[in-house]
């Protein structure tokens, strides 16, 4: 059994500005995905380079941020909504936590429409070269959240069990560290290594919905179930309902693609 120590969630403090290892996190994910965005091979054949790239990644930063936060409030806090309404600023309060990695994926899948139809790009295409370079993001927002002690899994007598600050005196899984590693480096080695094959447009995407969905279900058998929501149908997890309809959409775009590619 191991016994996390409570880490500061604050890496520097200056008066009202805290710069927190989450916040850290997000930044770090960004800065990767835009970096290797801009040398795949795809991106560079439609266009995305330069001051398109980053007009993009900006669409995608608030779109994320956005997504994320109102994801949050829907899927994980709509008892709680009529009290946001009431108080509006905490409805954009990011910096209470609380976001959602399904509401931050609508998010961006909503800005890549938008910048893709005013730049007259093909949305699948663009997806497709950045969708390569989200496992980083994912796989560093949980080291995040395993540094701020939160999210932890359920109770465990694994020898790797960990006791954490906010959990109570059982060891429970480090699901955070579970997620890290399926969702963050397995998700980027196997689709990083495909991305140059000749595959047609929107099948990365498909594949990254397919892999992550099937990930996340599993793992939430670990994780302990939000302790405001419980179980939400028998055995299932919001997170469980929400990425089985990511895989379900995965499958869909796959078989779609497929039966226009017979067609021709």
């Amino acid at each position: 059994m191991i016994v996390l120590p409570a880490i500061d969630p604050d890496i520097i403090a200056f008066g009202p500005i805290h710069i927190r290892w989450y916040g850290l996190m997000y930044v770090l994910g960004f800065a990767a995905s835009y970096i290797l965005t801009s040398r795949h091979p795809k991106a560079k054949m439609i266009g995305l380079q330069g001051q398109i790239l980053e007009s993009f990644f900006m669409h995608l930063f608030f779109g994320l941020l956005i997504g994320a936060r109102l994801g949050y409030i829907l899927f994980y806090q709509f008892e709680n909504l009529s009290d946001m309404l009431a108080n509006p600023l905490e409805i954009i309060a990011v910096w209470h936590g609380g976001m959602s990695f399904h509401g931050g994926l609508a998010g961006c899948a909503a800005a890549g429409w938008w910048f893709s139809r005013k730049k007259g790009m093909s949305l699948a295409a663009i997806g497709d070269c950045v969708i390569v370079t989200a496992p980083i993001g994912l796989g560093l927002g949980r080291i995040g959240n395993f540094l701020n002690g939160e999210l932890f899994g359920r109770h465990s007598d694994l020898p790797w069990a960990m006791v954490f600050p906010n959990g109570g005196p059982l060891p429970r899984h480090p699901s955070q560290l579970y997620e890290a590693l399926l969702e963050g480096v397995v998700l980027f080695i196997i689709l990083w290594s495909i991305r140059k094959k000749d595959l047609a447009n929107g099948t990365m995407v498909a594949l990254f919905l397919i892999l992550y969905g099937f990930f996340r279900f599993i793992l939430e058998f670990a994780r302990e179930p939000d302790a405001q929501l419980g179980n939400i149908i028998g055995f299932l997890t919001m997170g469980q309902i929400l990425s089985s309809l990511m895989l379900a959409s995965g499958i869909s775009i796959l078989i779609f693609l497929n039966r226009r590619a017979a067609k021709h």
